[in-house]
């Protein structure tokens, strides 16, 4: 497996991924809306995406990332908002491998480190960012406004 930082020419794989990861989320299939999203995302230089790729070049899973950043540091923060790996290539150490990509960013970049949320009944992603050097903020409130 390899990973690698997403390219234009990785769109029409990425978007079927990226729509499956939608559905995941229990979205409504928009290969169309995928596409257009993260075309947008890399030529807009908006988000940093890193892919596996398998020996058949085939792309088996991404993380995003987005570039925020901490007033309290004085410094840049990433936002780990998308990790999927496709079905049948789970439990074999993609994700982790994503997450050290990511962590590689952060150190690259200069970043002040990596922050990301995930649902309390997502059973896998809280065993798993624990495992990879992530601490659970159990101190603060999360809360959000929706505009729709």
């Amino acid at each position: 497996m390899t990973i690698r930082k997403a390219t234009i020419g990785d769109i029409e794989k990425l978007s079927k991924l990226f729509d499956d990861y939608r559905i995941f989320y229990k979205k409504e299939s928009d290969l169309a809306g995928s596409k257009k999203f993260l075309l947008e995302r890399i030529k807009n230089k908006e988000s940093e995406i890193f892919v596996t790729e398998n020996s058949k070049n085939e792309l088996i899973g991404f993380v995003q990332l987005y570039p925020i950043f901490s007033s309290t540091r004085m410094k840049k923060l990433w936002l780990l908002n998308d990790l999927f790996v496709s079905e049948n290539y789970r439990g074999q150490g993609v994700s982790v491998s994503l997450i050290d990509e990511a962590k590689k960013l952060c150190k690259d970049s200069n970043a002040c480190g990596l922050v990301l949320e995930t649902a309390k009944s997502n059973e896998v992603g809280n065993n798993l960012y624990p495992k990879t050097g992530f601490s659970l903020d159990a101190e603060h409130n999360y809360y959000s406004w929706d505009n729709s």
